[in-house]
């Protein structure tokens, strides 16, 4: 795999085709990436404290290592 963590990429594929941002973390056993920015989704927390409100969490999907190429 040639992409690695702290490299700017470009995504090529998917709906955020065009967009571009710096390499999160790598995973070269499942040929995959985490790019900021990239492939977000969001996540209901439950609250973990008495008294604490539950809230949603926007996280960093990871995107398959074909689906992106380095930026010059």
């Amino acid at each position: 795999m040639k992409i690695k963590k702290d490299d700017n990429v470009i995504v090529l594929v998917g709906k955020d085709k065009g967009k571009t941002g710096k390499v999160i973390k790598s995973m070269p056993k499942e040929n995959r990436v985490v790019v900021a920015g990239v492939n977000m989704f969001k996540k209901n927390q439950k609250p973990t404290k008495q008294g604490q409100k539950g809230q949603v969490i926007e996280k960093n999907g990871s995107i398959h290592v074909s689906n992106v190429a380095l930026k010059k």
